[in-house]
């Protein structure tokens, strides 16, 4: 790996990380904070993460690209933004930070390093839940980044994940990785591991759809065009 891809990789798998620890942990916070009142906990959830999305793509845009996910590397690698071997090394970037990011937030919160989920997430309705997450998330940076609009793309990811918390039965992970983090904490949060399979496959075909569409949207989206360049950050 050269110099420059394992920086990229570095800050792919430190934001993917933050953005478990932030997830994780704003989910236990919110839990004994706000016991019994699972509204609450959710719009503390929520709230939290959308606002740590924006930071974390701010901060680590500029180096990577701020994917922190692989089903947005997966749609550059489709548009050409990245090779596959680049891809490759983002992905197993994401998914061991993610893991190492929510080891430590249940360390943060006086709980055993891996405690496996146990909370039951399988259903028709949760399937097409992460489907239309992931798909809309695809949609959302896509139709940012062609407009021209790459400085906003961080607010927009945000915003939009923060919503879709609400508008989805099973408050959008629309991320592979942070789908196989979560199995690794028992808290409000976390997702049982043999749910997990089913919620990546719906995850990346949402994708793989958001890009079919997105290339009717945008006639003129060329076949080099990347999800949220980095460069677009620094000139931004």
């Amino acid at each position: 790996m050269d110099r420059d891809l394992a920086r990229r990789a570095t800050a792919e798998a430190l934001g993917t990380a933050l953005l478990v620890a932030i997830v994780v942990g704003s989910g236990i916070a919110a839990q004994r904070l706000s016991p019994g009142n699972v509204g609450f906990q959710l719009l503390i959830n929520a709230t939290v993460t959308g606002s740590g999305l924006i930071a974390l793509i701010l901060a680590l845009g500029p180096v990577s690209g701020g994917h922190f996910n692989p089903v947005v590397t997966l749609a550059d690698r489709i548009l050409g933004g990245i090779s596959t071997r680049d891809g490759t090394y983002y992905v197993v970037a994401q998914v061991v930070g993610a893991c190492v990011g929510a080891i430590v937030a249940n360390l943060m919160f006086d709980l055993p390093a891996v405690t496996l989920s146990t909370h039951t997430r399988s259903s028709g309705s949760l399937w097409l839940a992460e489907f239309v997450a992931t798909f809309g998330l695809i949609v959302v940076i896509l139709g940012v980044v062609r407009s021209g609009r790459s400085s906003v793309a961080a607010f927009a990811v945000g915003a939009y994940i923060a919503a879709a918390y609400w508008f989805t039965s099973s408050t959008s992970f629309a991320n592979p990785a942070v789908t196989i983090g979560r199995t690794l904490t028992r808290t409000f949060a976390g997702i049982r591991p043999s749910s997990a399979p089913a919620f990546i496959v719906v995850q990346v075909a949402g994708g793989l759809a958001a890009v079919a569409v997105a290339r009717f949207l945008h006639p003129g989206l060329p076949a080099d065009s990347v999800v949220v360049p980095h460069e677009s950050f620094r000139s931004g």
